[in-house]
């Protein structure tokens, strides 16, 4: 599979070559461009945006997406096939992945169908008396979407999918390692309709060529998930009045009381820590754990860890899959044995299975300074920690720069309800895991987690401005 560049008008500067995080095997190519093919690409679609009558109206947006739908269900086993070569998530999860996207693309439909604009009260005083005001929404103007590699197919959705229901022309820079979904749902768009320079996939050779496509004056709107390191530099380089969104990683903390469910919620949360390998940016990361529970809840959920298969993410009773790079099997290996050096005790995995897989690893009272403790592990490793009193674990829980998704388990409402006051998170689930998301909710990292706020809806608005118009007329 070779995708060549869909930059018209801009020339190919090298060749990427893609291959399977699990066996290593090739799987496709994409052309990559560089500084000049950048530059094409923002001036096809910034001249596209300029001229207002090539602007394609909302009846024709919504044909086009629902075309994508229909083409999307008619290849499947295509799209899952290809994620899974590309991205090393298990079939089961990518079959999810899937029928995630189809619905995302349906909730960009629901937007245009039913977002609007206000009317804005006038006549309240003298000085608007005779005067009617209302809003309309248009598109902000050209975006530059930068996506990461652990969803391929749904995380791009989100991305240009909000962009061309809002009438956006975007350019969509998917991850290097898993290109391949991106330019075949961008393909699946031309299909439906979608004029080619209305969503534009290109594959930067380096790291300059991506930072000159999100920081080029032309871009209205910066659509960044990745990692904090990176997105914090982009957005301090962004253009005067570009607007941005980033979605940066966490560490999820989840808080277990003594009163805990664990037969009912540990399932949840080995789901939660080990699903893609760790490799989500709200997997569970640390529980902290009542004393009188804490052993207990590390046992069974390195039992649940145990039962796990691990192996060819394309087998359909795989649970865990590979690392999507090689070093970042070292790096685990190396952070977890450091920590087991700190004194935390190791329940079970701690191993590598090979160059790509890492056994699933539970953790007890790893020290607060080891860097599982301290930094995003995106891996599969989960911390249990021992706490005696319930502020001491929400003090624990928000003492780190990050804030996204965080979980209490109790069964008590009051506990509930003080912990959901009290914690630093932008979504607290009761008794649930910290990875749960449906498309339409407000998906948020606070503090270094990221800025602004996904979800379908969320970033549609985000995509538009709001026009206002005042009639003055003595008839009013």
């Amino acid at each position: 599979m070779h995708y060549p560049i869909k930059a018209p008008g801009a020339e190919s500067a090298d060749i990427v070559e893609v291959f399977s995080p699990y066996d290593g095997r090739r799987v496709g190519s994409v052309e990559a461009i560089d500084e000049s093919g950048a530059d094409q690409a923002l001036k096809n679609m910034h001249e596209l945006f300029r001229g207002r009558k090539n602007w394609l109206p909302a009846h024709e947006r919504i044909a086009i997406l629902e075309r994508a739908i229909a083409l999307i269900q008619t290849r499947t086993e295509q799209f899952i096939t290809t994620a899974i070569a590309e991205g090393g998530k298990p079939y089961q999860d990518t079959q999810v992945e899937l029928s995630r996207a189809l619905d995302s693309i349906r909730s960009c439909i629901d937007c245009m169908r039913t977002e609007r604009g206000t009317e804005i009260p006038m006549q309240l005083n003298p000085a608007s008396m005779h005067r009617l005001a209302f809003t309309h929404r248009e598109p902000i103007g050209p975006v530059v979407a930068i996506s990461a590699f652990n969803h391929p197919i749904n995380l791009i959705v989100h991305q240009i999918g909000p962009a061309i229901a809002a009438g956006c022309p975007v350019v969509v820079k998917p991850a290097r390692e898993t290109p391949l979904s991106a330019f075949a749902l961008v393909d699946i768009l031309r299909e439906a309709g979608l004029p080619e320079y209305w969503c534009q996939p290109v594959v930067a050779n380096d790291m300059k060529v991506a930072e000159q496509l999100a920081t080029d004056p032309r871009v209205a709107f910066l659509s960044f998930i990745g990692s904090a390191r990176v997105g914090w530099m982009l957005r301090s380089k962004l253009a005067p009045g570009t607007r941005c969104a980033l979605e940066h990683g966490g560490m999820a903390p989840v808080i277990m009381t003594e009163d805990a469910d664990l037969e009912r919620v540990l399932p949840l949360l080995a789901k939660g820590g080990f699903y893609h390998a760790g490799q989500v940016c709200v997997s569970v990361q640390r529980i902290y754990a009542h004393e009188s529970i804490a052993r207990k809840a590390a046992e069974e959920l390195a039992a649940l860890a145990d039962k796990m298969t691990v192996g060819d993410p394309a087998k359909p009773d795989t649970d865990c899959g590979p690392l999507i790079r090689h070093s970042d099997v070292d790096r685990i290996e190396a952070w977890v044995n450091e920590a087991v050096a700190e004194n935390a005790e190791l329940i079970t995995g701690g191993q590598r299975l090979s160059d790509s897989l890492y056994q699933p690893t539970v953790l007890l009272n790893a020290s607060p300074n080891s860097k599982v403790s301290r930094q995003e592990i995106f891996g599969p490793v989960v911390c249990v920690y021992e706490y005696n009193s319930l502020d001491a674990a929400i003090e624990q829980a928000n003492a780190l720069p990050y804030a996204f998704q965080a979980s209490v388990i109790t069964q008590n409402i009051d506990t509930a309800l003080y912990a959901y006051k009290h914690l630093a998170a932008s979504t607290v689930m009761i008794n649930d895991h910290t990875a749960f998301r449906v498309d339409w909710m407000p998906f948020a990292g606070l503090r270094e987690s990221g800025h602004g706020t996904g979800g379908i809806p969320y970033t549609f608005r985000d995509m538009q401005i709001e026009k206002m118009a005042i009639f003055h007329s003595p008839a009013l």
